[in-house]
């Protein structure tokens, strides 16, 4: 079973969903400096994290159907986050504050063993990016990230995959047409 699908039913089960949000497109869940103590749980639609510097946005991540997505520098630290999470179309999710969830995954040492098993998991693909983004050039990213996620390309605007895949707009179009 897939672990996120597992996570998700387990805290089902137990009845901590507090309510279930609904975004409209490019609407914001989150934005810089402020505090996220949620983890959200996305029903439907498609999210993006990113950054924002003197120039540009740069995306870093994404959110689907039936993934788990927070500004998880601030849902780790309680501090202010320095990432926006933006709804890229109208996006349904559920919520549950940390606290709540941090009760829920100390009851239990499986819980517990879960929520490692999906840390390490997204660890690892956070070492897997950079790397791509250290060492393969414009054609093997977006080769990896076409063979990895393909509903990427169904739902989300060239111009944010671009961003994430660390290229111009114009670059993805030539790579995609070759």
């Amino acid at each position: 079973m897939n672990l996120i699908t597992h996570l998700h039913d387990k805290i089902e089960e137990a009845g901590l969903w507090e309510s279930y949000p609904v975004l409209s497109r490019n609407e914001h869940l989150k934005v810089r400096g402020s505090v996220d103590t949620r983890l959200y749980y996305v029903i439907s639609g498609t999210l993006r994290v990113y950054v924002v510097d003197e120039f540009e946005e740069h995306t870093i991540r994404f959110g689907y159907q039936g993934s788990f997505i927070a500004a998880l520098d601030s849902f780790i630290t309680e501090k202010p986050s320095d990432f926006y999470i933006q709804a890229l179309k109208k996006t349904e999710l559920k919520m549950i504050s940390k606290a709540a969830y941090t009760q829920f995954m100390q009851s239990d040492a499986e819980n517990l063993r879960l929520w490692h098993a999906i840390l390490e998991q997204l660890v690892y693909q956070q070492m897997e990016r950079e790397r791509d983004l250290l060492t393969s050039s414009p054609l093997e990213r977006y080769e990896r990230v076409l063979k990895r996620s393909p509903q990427l390309f169904q739902e989300v605007p060239h111009k944010y995959i671009a961003s994430y895949l660390r290229m111009t707009p114009e670059t993805l179009s030539r790579i995609k047409k070759s």
